[in-house]
C-alpha cells in the first residue's frame, strides 16, 4: 500500500555565479577612479621632490655638459625631434582618430568606432583634469626647444600617444588578421608612444617623471578600454 504522496518541495535554484558577479560597467568605472587616484598620488609624490634627483639626471644628460640650452646631437635633431613630438600634439591626434573611426564604421564596425572616440575623448579629459589638479610648473633645469603654455604632470603628448596609438592597436585587432599583423601594429603604436615621449625630454618641455606617468596612465587606460570592448563583443548574439 503506497503512502501519501510527498508534499511539494519548491526548488530554490542557486544563485549563479554570474549573478553574484561585479557588473562590468561599475567595475570598469571603480578601475577609471583607480587609475585617476593612483596618477594624482604620483603626481603629489614627485610635486615633493622625491623624484627631482633622477629628473635632472635624466635631462641633464641629452645637453652638453656644462651648457644646458645645446642638446645633445647634429644640429638637425632638435627639427628632427619636434616632428617626432608633434604625432602626439592633439591636432595630429584628432585627425588619426577621425579617420581610424571612419575606417571602422566603413567596415560595419560601429561599436568601435563610438568606443575609439569615447576612448581616446575621455582620455584626454582626465588627462587635462589632471595637469589641473597637480598643476607642476614646466622645466627650468634647461633651455626649452619649444614653447608650452600648460602645466607639466603628466605629459599630455606621453599620455594622449598612449591612450590614442594604444587603443587603436587594441581595437584593430578583430580587424587585423593573423598573429604577425597583430604583433607588427602593436610594435608601431608602441615605437610611436616611445618616440614621442622621449622627445618631450630631449625638447626640454617635460620632467622625465611627467613622461613616466604619462606612459603608465595612457597603458592603463588604453588595456581598460580594450577590456570593454571585449566584453562588449561577447555579448554579441
Amino acid at each position: 500500500m503506497e503512502g501519501p504522496p510527498p508534499e511539494s518541495v519548491v526548488e530554490l535554484k542557486p544563485e549563479t555565479a554570474a549573478s553574484r558577479r561585479i557588473p562590468w560597467p561599475i567595475f570598469a568605472l571603480g578601475a577609471v577612479a583607480l587609475l585617476l587616484l593612483g596618477l594624482i598620488g604620483f603626481g603629489r609624490e614627485v610635486m615633493e621632490g622625491d623624484a627631482a634627483e633622477l629628473d635632472h639626471a635624466i635631462m641633464l644628460a641629452m645637453r652638453v655638459p656644462g651648457h644646458p640650452e645645446q642638446p645633445l646631437g647634429p644640429h638637425w635633431l632638435p627639427s628632427a625631434v619636434r616632428d617626432v613630438t608633434a604625432l602626439g600634439s592633439s591636432t595630429i591626434l584628432t585627425m588619426v582618430v577621425l579617420v581610424t573611426a571612419a575606417f571602422l564604421a566603413l567596415k560595419g564596425r560601429f561599436r568601435s568606432a563610438a568606443l575609439v572616440v569615447a576612448a581616446t575623448t575621455l582620455g584626454a579629459l582626465a588627462v587635462t583634469l589632471v595637469k589641473v589638479l597637480i598643476a607642476r610648473s614646466r622645466p627650468d633645469l634647461v633651455q626649452q626647444l619649444m614653447q608650452e603654455a600648460s602645466s607639466s604632470f603628466p605629459s599630455g603628448h606621453a599620455a594622449n600617444s598612449a591612450i590614442v596609438y594604444l587603443t587603436l592597436a587594441a581595437l584593430l585587432f578583430p580587424v587585423v588578421r593573423g598573429w604577425r599583423m597583430r604583433g607588427f601594429v602593436l610594435a608601431v603604436a608602441m615605437l610611436l608612444v616611445g618616440l614621442i615621449g622621449i622627445s618631450r625630454v630631449y625638447l626640454g618641455v617635460h620632467w622625465p617623471s611627467d613622461v613616466l606617468a604619462g606612459w603608465a596612465f595612457g597603458s592603463c587606460w588604453a588595456l581598460l578600454w580594450w577590456g570593454i570592448e571585449l566584453k562588449l563583443f561577447a555579448k554579441r548574439p
